[in-house]
């Protein structure tokens, strides 16, 4: 009968299994000697585990506080099951698998990372969390000054974009009108949920159109109030530059009436001259007087306005002479004094003629 070989601590195969058992139990457990050690909060995951990076991450201030609707991707280092995108719930918590409710509203991305892995560590040995901002919740914000709508308005997130900027909200306020001060817009922004006192941004949106410096376009957060204020004067180089910008409406409607060829409302660029208006209805008829316009003009204050142009075709864009239009512009062309003494003649001879007419109707 064969014998079998004695296997003794010192035997090969035993270390072996034993390094490899105690290898196992460290990567599952911890390493004991680092267990009252603090957790420590990853930012990424590393490339060594071969899990995806996710590319739909928002750039944001990172002193973004959460509130109800965002929508941040929670990933738990070898826990795929729970890692997955949570929305902020009207409550301002978020449900994670095992700890329940977590409450993340005004708290930043690491605030939420660190809170987690507090909670977590209850039941995963030193947990790895990262936490990502993947949506913003729509933001109410007021717009005043040189804008075609100002008031208060709720800028939603569109589709891949970061959260919402000064243009788009400028965008949703009818754009800015010709006399804007793009140079100097102010944001007025708490400095904190909870604090009554406001800080005061300044913004060249000048500077983006014109050298493309995109940080002058910030992200704006909940409750920011944006002023465009006036300029206080403008070549019309810079004119047509601040037209042709994004956040400058793409049309506006001018209602050019009296004496023209074709009378009606035309939808034109922004920062027409008074005078191509004129000739996009066909110039004046025969009947207009060619001195001068009216131009009829109701300002932001609610009050109305009026100023007579003179007329020349051939002088360039200047308030005097050629001013650029406004959405809802009103351009009055007038009668010659001919063409009022003709229609008074006819209107005092109208009886006579029709007298005169009845009589030949019945052959006295």
């Amino acid at each position: 009968m064969p014998t079998l070989p004695i296997l003794s601590w010192q035997s090969p195969s035993i270390v072996f299994r034993l390094q490899a058992a105690i290898a196992l139990a460290i990567l599952v457990l911890g390493n004991p000697s680092q267990a009252n050690a603090e957790p420590s909060v990853r930012t990424q995951l590393p490339d060594e585990v071969g899990q995806p990076h996710h590319t739909s991450t928002l750039s944001v201030d990172s002193s973004y506080t959460l509130g109800t609707s965002d929508v941040v991707f929670i990933e738990i280092f070898n826990l795929p099951d729970y890692s997955r995108e949570y929305r902020v719930l009207s409550d301002g918590t978020i449900s994670l698998p095992l700890i329940g409710p977590l409450q993340v509203r005004g708290m930043s991305v690491n605030q939420v990372s660190e809170a987690a892995i507090s909670r977590y560590t209850y039941y995963i040995r030193r947990p790895f969390i990262s936490v990502e901002l993947r949506q913003t919740r729509p933001i109410q914000v007021a717009i005043s000054g040189e804008v075609n709508r100002p008031g208060s308005y709720t800028v939603p997130l569109g589709e891949g974009e970061n959260a919402p900027t000064a243009t788009k909200a400028i965008q949703l306020a009818g754009g800015i009108t010709p006399s804007a001060d793009i140079r100097s817009i102010l944001i007025r922004r708490s400095s904190s949920p909870s604090s009554s006192q406001n800080d005061v941004i300044s913004i060249s949106l000048w500077d983006l159109i014109e050298n493309g410096e995109l940080g002058q376009d910030i992200a704006l957060r909940d409750g920011d109030s944006v002023l465009v204020p006036k300029a206080t004067g403008m070549s019309p180089e810079e004119m047509l530059l601040t037209a042709s910008a994004s956040f400058s409406p793409s049309s506006i409607k001018v209602n050019v009436v009296g004496e023209v060829v074709q009378p009606g409302v035309l939808e034109l660029p922004p920062n027409t001259p008074l005078n191509q208006a004129i000739l996009a209805t066909g110039g004046f008829n025969r009947r207009a007087t060619r001195r001068a316009v009216t131009l009829v003009r109701l300002n932001t204050d609610g009050t109305v306005s009026q100023q007579a142009i003179d007329i020349n075709f051939e002088q360039g864009i200047n308030d005097n002479g050629n001013p650029t239009l406004r959405n809802g512009d009103t351009v009055l062309v007038r009668r010659s004094g001919l063409a009022s003494f003709t229609d008074t003649l006819t209107s005092v001879l109208a009886p006579v003629n029709g007298a005169f007419g009845l009589l030949r109707l019945l052959g006295l």
